[in-house]
């Protein structure tokens, strides 16, 4: 097991955690179950309103690194997700591009469902959430594409 983690950490992966497989078949197991779910309601996620697509695709990410390798790297070949995983797990941010992506998809999402909403609480309610995951997502750094992280 060993072995294969440090063939695993290269040393250009600055910042990469290594998958780590746990000890325990029931716990991969339960990894593994976790992180298919996890997957189903980022899926779920990119189509409603509410629910958030990339923090369940990032905990996929992380319960298919304790639970399996085959799955771990499919997620991370993945044109969609892998990108999107990688930055997260280097920088602790999100592209640009993909911010301004979350932010019309949500206007558009929420939008659309305050329209569609019969009682003014139920619009109220969908708006006060629209706000809170706005903050939330505004809060996540942003790294420009053309910045690179530079060894001194």
């Amino acid at each position: 097991m060993q072995e294969r983690l440090n063939e695993e950490t290269q040393p250009g992966e600055r910042g990469m955690s290594s998958i780590r497989l746990h000890d325990s078949r029931l716990a991969r197991g339960l990894y593994l179950a976790l992180g298919i779910v996890a997957l189903v309601l980022a899926v779920l996620g990119a189509v409603l309103p509410v629910l958030p697509t990339t923090p369940f695709v990032l905990l996929a990410a992380a319960c298919f690194a304790r639970g399996s390798e085959h799955f771990h790297d499919r997620l991370l070949a993945n044109r969609f997700a892998g990108p999107l995983i990688r930055e997260w797990r280097e920088h602790h941010s999100i592209p640009r591009r993909v911010k301004r992506w979350v932010y019309l998809l949500m206007a558009l999402s929420f939008g659309s469902s305050i329209l569609l909403m019969p009682d003014v609480w139920q619009q109220v309610m969908l708006a006060m959430l629209g706000i809170v995951l706005a903050v939330f997502i505004w809060r996540i750094p942003v790294r420009d594409a053309d910045t690179s992280y530079k060894q001194n």
